[in-house]
């Protein structure tokens, strides 16, 4: 088990649900564990977000989920993130502060962010919640 932040398309009812996927390849269902925020700039990729994680950045909208490891190859795939292979996303680890029944905790998260040159010249979103920048452009 292990946890993971998603902060776009792998959201609750968004096109990449990780709810579904998991479900799809018989994996099981997530546990969702909290809200959460890290500190970085996210990026209007037309279809998708794009996260630049920046310490001195603002508050990106996310949730963490406790995952079996079987669905982690599910969340590369999705991702397009390969063993040596050179992609958008990235495979990465960071502790996320969350608040868990009130009481502050950090949990070492799988998250996917982009590369900062992979944003230059794209919208920033400026809320930094993916779900309510789509929500808000249709």
């Amino acid at each position: 088990m292990q946890y993971v932040f998603v902060y776009g398309t792998l959201r609750a009812g968004e096109v990449n649900d990780i709810n579904r996927a998991a479900a799809r390849h018989g994996v099981a269902t997530p546990e969702w564990i909290c809200a959460a925020h890290v500190q970085g700039q996210l990026f209007d990729f037309g279809t998708y977000p794009g996260l630049v994680i920046d310490e001195k950045g603002a508050p990106i909208r996310g949730d963490v989920y406790r995952i079996e490891d079987a669905l982690v190859p599910v969340l590369d795939e999705i991702e397009n993130v390969y063993p040596g292979v050179e992609g958008l996303f990235r495979s990465h680890r960071l502790h996320v502060e969350v608040d868990i029944e009130g009481r502050p905790d950090r949990i070492d998260c799988l998250i996917y962010p982009v590369a900062a040159a992979a944003a230059d010249g794209l919208p920033c979103i400026e809320s930094g919640d993916w779900v309510a920048h789509r929500a808000a452009r249709v």
